[in-house]
């Protein structure tokens, strides 16, 4: 939790955002990612300072482990003075026993926002799903409750004035805004019009416009003008090295790269699904369609 402090801006977890989003849809699969295709109702969390504050929390922590889909799941919160927004022990369940920093018994609005990161840890937990490290599992975790319909409350808890800002989780706010984005091309919904913070607002446009430039890269029939330019001439450059390992890209920073199939006669190329970001592998033939095995998504390549 940054309060009052400096705020991570940008986009420096990229990479493993997007092999979090791999990750959820091979642990999960395809049918299992359709079924949060509604994301949790502002209705549902709200928390108003009326609110009997223990009462209110349990209430709004059921609906977030309604949202999870973990009926069996109860947990306990609690509030405590601590450095961090929240902790959740992850013992063998059914009971959680979860902690909330005191500052949200005057700032209940975010109560559901803690409790969306805290409760992904208890599903991640009973998945099995993990990544090595405690800073990647954590990017991991905000990453699963955003592409899950629970983030967008950890978005919307940022916000800046003047004087003062919050933000909640680890992603900065245009990650989260990017994996929002990449959610609402997938189901079609947009979270914007529950966000009342300004700030929310920015970062989830700064989101969805990389969002949709994965949509724009090369082979994909999408790109633009200069990126198919760069690809051609790569594949040219490609096509003079016959007999010869996998070819990298001319330029590093490429998302795609060339390889020859066994007797090296036929190239194809390799790049991440828009979707998913699993990597797919074409021929080097023209127009192609080609259909991602992990998330479905069908993509038309100029390759």
């Amino acid at each position: 939790m940054t309060s009052g402090g400096a705020v991570e801006r940008g986009f420096p977890h990229l990479e493993t955002v997007r092999s979090a989003v791999t990750a959820l849809y091979r642990r999960l699969s395809y049918d299992t990612v359709q079924a949060f295709s509604a994301s949790v109702a502002p209705v549902d969390v709200a928390f108003g300072d009326t609110d009997d504050l223990h009462m209110g929390a349990q209430r709004v922590a059921r609906e977030i482990v309604r949202h999870y889909r973990l009926p069996d799941a109860r947990l306990i919160v609690s509030f405590r003075d601590m450095r961090y927004a929240a902790h959740v022990e992850l013992e063998a369940g059914p009971e959680y026993f979860v902690e909330l920093n005191d500052r949200f018994r005057t700032h209940r609005r975010d109560v559901g926002a803690a409790l969306a990161h805290e409760v992904a840890h208890v599903y991640l937990h009973r998945l099995g799903l993990s990544f090595p490290g405690t800073r990647d599992n954590e990017l991991l975790t905000d990453t699963a409750a955003t592409y899950l319909g629970a983030g967008w409350l950890l978005l919307d808890a940022f916000r800046q004035d003047g004087v003062s800002s919050q933000k909640l989780g680890y992603l900065t706010p245009e990650e989260f805004g990017y994996v929002l984005a990449k959610r609402s091309l997938v189901f079609g919904e947009d979270p914007s019009v529950w966000f009342t913070s300004e700030q929310a607002c920015d970062a989830y446009a700064s989101g969805m416009e990389l969002a949709r430039s994965d949509g724009r890269q090369p082979p994909l029939s999408g790109a633009g003008w200069a990126g198919r330019r760069r690809y051609a001439r790569e594949r040219r450059h490609a096509q003079g090295q016959r007999g010869a390992p996998p070819l990298p890209p001319a330029r590093v920073d490429a998302p795609y790269s060339f390889t020859r199939g066994e007797g090296g006669e036929s190239l194809r190329v390799s790049f991440p699904c828009p979707t998913c970001h699993q990597r797919i592998r074409v021929p080097v033939r023209g127009r192609v369609r080609a259909r991602c095995a992990l998330c479905r998504t069908v993509l038309e390549c100029d390759t």
